[in-house]
């Protein structure tokens, strides 16, 4: 997937005219992205379009003008765009009540290691690999905010159009398994092309 430059980020004057725009049709595209598993995982797969919407928030909310500040916005929202061969996303961990939060991220410390996380893609299993820095077992903290890859081998790729497509967790706090609606398969089957 292209990277995002700085040439594409947008001053805060030009991105304030086309910002409710932008929000709407990130809105949507995120809603053709974003897959529920179990009871409280929640998965946007990223592309361009919603990295380069999460710069522009950042230079927003933070009223970055400085153009060195921008390319460090720009490198590190890079990494979260999936590399040939995978699919990355931000997992979300969501909580209604408050009084629940920290029982429940309790219960699903170990989420991020342990293959708990899969992309089933027909036979194939790929297994999630979590960026580190998100929990601490020994603390026992967990965040509710992941980011994970999934490095689909060629078979799996080639059989992604076509084959049943599955998003999974197996981990004792919780387990679900959700198979991907068309839509979903064909926006990650465009990323992956």
């Amino acid at each position: 997937m292209r990277p995002i430059t700085t040439a594409e980020i947008l001053n805060l004057v030009e991105y304030e005219r086309v910002r409710e725009a932008r929000r709407r049709a990130v809105i949507e595209l995120k809603r053709e992205r974003r897959v529920s598993v179990g009871r409280y995982l929640s998965f946007v797969f990223e592309n361009h379009e919603t990295v380069w919407f999460q710069i522009q928030e950042m230079v927003r909310a933070e009223r970055i003008v400085d153009d060195a500040r921008i390319a460090e916005e720009v490198e590190v929202y890079n990494s979260l765009l999936p590399r040939p061969g995978e699919l990355a996303a931000t997992m979300f961990i969501e909580i209604g009540e408050a009084a629940q939060v920290k029982p429940v991220l309790d219960t699903l410390l170990g989420i991020d290691v342990g293959g708990h996380v899969r992309l089933e893609v027909g036979p194939h299993v790929v297994p999630g690999v979590f960026e580190a820095g998100h929990s601490d077992e020994e603390l026992g903290k967990l965040s509710a905010v992941h980011f994970v890859r999934f490095a689909l081998p060629p078979a799996a790729r080639g059989a992604f159009a076509d084959a049943a497509v599955a998003l999974a967790c197996d981990h004792p706090g919780d387990r679900g398994r959700t198979v991907l609606e068309p839509a979903v398969r064909r926006r990650l089957a465009e990323d992956l092309a």
